[in-house]
């Protein structure tokens, strides 16, 4: 069966000519002026292909992916080394401007069913679809000068919660730096598209979106190490130092984090850290279904796809009358936007006052009566005066109160593995003596 495709670039006419020649593999359907003509066509279900033959520049890896979405490779023509390397990175296959019609034939076969799974490759690189229709992020392979991708090791940790504050930023912040006091090499990423505050909760006078940036340049297939570490902002405690790649600095920039963008930016951080801290939005819903537009960028992608990408999830829930029916609302909403994903529940601002006499052993009965099957991992005792501290002067617990007991309890929660005791209070001075020890 001949795969349909579309051309677009001033050479395209002996291109087309010597494809039109072969007289099977591939037919050209249409020949495109422009990138956004090809790109109309390729929407419409026109072709299964597109050959770029000039204009690769103009290609970013949101491009690609939506058009991936539709079911359509690209294969462009350049004789840039540096441009070849680009477009691999960003998910397109290339060839030299000058190749033999039938070799150019072969690769868009290749690429067609590297796309579609039906070829020896492993198909799409991220199969999840949760945060963005267009969210697969599909490397195709370049025959011509094949060069593997390197593979990060470090660990993703997302820190998910519902609505209502219950201190997602607050324990993200101060899991990086307990990580990084252990030695840890740790980035911490602002991914909240509603009320980032990463930055405001360290004190960090940053107006540049550091995330923005990254996911502007790893949408041009551009983002290297090199540039990571340049964008990152270091910030340095007396137990350790870690890098920051600060959020939005205002809401209605939610579309610079796209989800295909994103996750180039999470496995390019696994690269140069050992554990990357993400601070995500509450918010879960699929909003494409508010919108008649099913390409356009989703607000809630960043969260989602961070979720999606994460080797760990806490779930930070308010341990109050309202926020753990929040939470217990939130966890169902969570499994059904990203099934995949086992949250460890962390019960935060633990205090009498809002739940009566020993209130963990409350919480625990309550959550065993109403709450999911999974139980609580941790509680996180409610220390308004340290915290306060802390913010007020911009910095973490283990500095602004590092005998706090909410920093004994965070620094509990990920530095060593948690011994869960039913009998065991919050209130208590174990997490002070670890401190100590």
């Amino acid at each position: 069966m001949s795969i349909p495709v579309v051309t677009v670039g001033q050479s395209q006419e002996d291109l087309v000519g010597g494809l039109e020649r072969l007289h099977g593999p591939v037919t050209v359907v249409r020949r495109c002026t422009e990138l956004t003509e090809l790109l109309a066509a390729c929407q419409s279900g026109l072709a299964r292909a597109a050959v770029v033959a000039e204009g690769s520049q103009q290609l970013t890896a949101s491009l690609v992916d939506r058009l991936g979405a539709v079911g359509v490779a690209i294969i462009a023509l350049t004789d840039s080394p540096e441009e070849a390397a680009r477009l691999r990175g960003i998910g397109v296959s290339s060839a030299l401007s000058g190749v033999e019609s039938a070799v150019l034939a072969a690769r868009i076969s290749d690429a067609v069913a590297q796309l579609t799974g039906t070829g020896s490759g492993h198909g799409r690189s991220f199969e999840s679809g949760f945060a963005d229709t267009g969210a697969a992020f599909r490397p195709l392979p370049d025959t011509a000068d094949p060069v593997p991708a390197a593979a990060g090791t470090g660990q993703i940790i997302a820190v998910w919660g519902p609505a209502g504050s219950p201190g997602r930023t607050l324990v993200a912040a101060n899991i990086a730096g307990e990580l990084a006091a252990e030695g840890k090499s740790v980035l911490l990423v602002d991914a909240d598209s509603y009320g980032a505050s990463v930055a405001a909760v360290l004190g960090l006078l940053d107006e540049a979106a550091g995330l923005a940036q990254a996911c502007r340049l790893a949408d041009q297939g551009i983002l290297d190490q090199a540039a990571l570490l340049r964008i990152a902002t270091p910030v340095a405690t007396k137990s350790g130092t870690f890098l920051v790649l600060t959020g939005i600095t205002r809401a209605d920039r939610w579309t610079e984090l796209r989800a295909t963008a994103l996750s180039l930016v999470l496995e390019r951080a696994k690269e140069i850290a050992d554990v990357v801290v993400v601070d995500t939005g509450f918010c879960l819903e699929a909003d494409e279904e508010l919108s008649f537009d099913t390409m356009a960028p989703r607000r809630n992608a960043a969260t989602l796809r961070s979720l999606e990408l994460a080797d760990t999830v806490y779930a930070i829930g308010s341990a109050d009358p309202v926020g753990v029916p929040r939470l217990v609302r939130g966890l169902a909403e969570l499994e059904a936007a990203v099934p995949h994903v086992s949250p460890l529940v962390v019960m935060n601002k633990v205090r009498a006052a809002a739940v009566g006499r020993t209130p963990e052993r409350q919480l625990r009965e309550a959550w065993d009566r109403y709450g999911p099957a999974s139980g609580i991992t941790a509680f996180l005792p409610s220390d308004q005066a340290a915290t306060d501290a802390a913010l007020l002067a911009g910095s973490l617990l283990l500095e602004a109160a590092p005998e706090s007991r909410i920093r004994g309890a965070i620094a509990a929660l990920v530095c060593a593995p948690v011994q869960q005791n039913r009998r065991s209070s919050v209130f208590s001075s174990t997490a002070k003596r670890r401190l100590k020890g």
